[in-house]
Formats: structure tokens, sequence, C-alpha cells
């Protein structure tokens, strides 16, 4: 199938057939999809928690309204935010590209210098939230390379995250969740996954100039 196909294929899983797990190479093109996605000045401030654990995803269904995807998947994703940006991400960032790069770090040194003035202009609430709509550009990257390889997925914001947060121990690894992600294949008995898909037509949802 080509791109638009698979895409047509995708569907928000209502449910999921818990027998049915992905294979250890499947799971780790998620987690490089993840990490190959596009970051705001490649700083990558955000961060996937994986969640395979059965007893602990039991207890977190009820702290998500109920939705079982959250148990029934194969495997739980819970996207992330740092608690903190900081000087201390930036140099590590910059570090980084000099190590993989060789580029010499006199030529880095005002690029490093910038970004930290920029992020400390901010007030933590706006560094969340840059955070933040990073993590959605992230699940929209995990979500068609999900389709890509034939992975059912269900984008779910609908959760309490303090609540997710204190279960998942993230305040500890100084992380917020944001945005889950439940991830397997769908049951033979989701009715949702015959449905037509509803969207309008192209040139009612493009602009062209």
């Amino acid at each position: 199938m080509d791109i638009i196909e698979r895409l047509e294929w995708r569907y928000a899983t209502k449910k999921f057939d818990p027998q049915h797990t992905l294979s250890n190479s499947q799971l780790h093109t998620l987690k490089q999809a993840f990490n190959l996605t596009a970051t705001s000045f490649g700083l990558q401030t955000i961060k996937l928690v994986v969640v395979e654990d059965k007893d602990i995803r039991e207890q977190l269904v009820p702290l998500a309204f109920g939705q079982k995807q959250v148990l029934h998947a194969s495997h739980l994703l819970v996207l992330c935010v740092q608690d903190s940006i900081s000087d201390t991400d930036v140099d590590a960032h910059f570090d980084n590209v000099t190590d993989i790069r060789n580029t010499p770090k006199s030529i880095l040194a005002p690029y490093r210098a910038d970004l930290k003035q920029t992020i400390r202009n901010m007030s933590a609430t706006e560094r969340e939230e840059w955070a933040i709509r990073q993590v959605y550009i992230a699940l929209g990257n995990l979500m068609t390379v999900c389709a890509v390889e034939g992975i059912d997925s269900c984008p779910m914001e609908g959760f309490d995250a303090a609540q997710f947060d204190t279960i998942l121990n993230l305040k500890d690894k100084g992380l917020k969740s944001v945005l889950l992600l439940p991830v397997g294949f769908r049951h033979p008995d989701d009715m949702f996954a015959g449905f037509k898909k509803v969207r309008k037509e192209v040139h009612e949802a493009v602009v062209e100039l």
C-alpha cells in the first residue's frame, strides 16, 4: 500500500486484541521514530515512556476514564515533557553536536549563548507550553509510522495526568505526562475498524494561493 492507503487504513482503535503484541523489531521502530521526531532547536526536551507491565496498566485504566485501550493494547506509550528546561539542556545538545559532527565549539559558541538567552527569557509556563507543542508533533509522527508499519494506535488526551505521573513515578524522572498512545493490533470485533473515514473534501481543507 502507498502512504495514503495506509492513512486511510488507520483509525483511532477502540478495541485492541490483548493476545497480539508488537515484535521487538516493531517496538524498536517506534522508539527510533520518536527519537527522530523534529524538535525545536533539536533540544529533545520530550521523552517517551513505554509501559508494557499489565499490572501497572490495570491501575491506569480508571485514571483514563475507563478506556480499556490502556490495558488491552500491546504497549502503552506515554508522551512526556521535562518538568524543567535549562542551560543544562542547551549544553548537552551542543556537546552532542560537537561529538557527532566534529563541529568546533568556537563555531557553536554564539548559537549556544543565544539559545540559552532565549530560554531564560521564557517563563516556566512558556517553556512547558513550548515543550508540550513538540509532544503533539511527536504524536503525529508516531501515528504515521504506526500506520505505515501496520500497527494500530489510539491517541488519547483524556486521562488524569497527575495521577499517571504518581503511579509511573514520573516526577522522580523529572517528567510530566501529556499524551497517551496505546499501540498494538485491532480486535476482530472492533466495529469501528470497518467504518468509512469521515473527512472534508481536500479542496475544503486545503487553501491554495
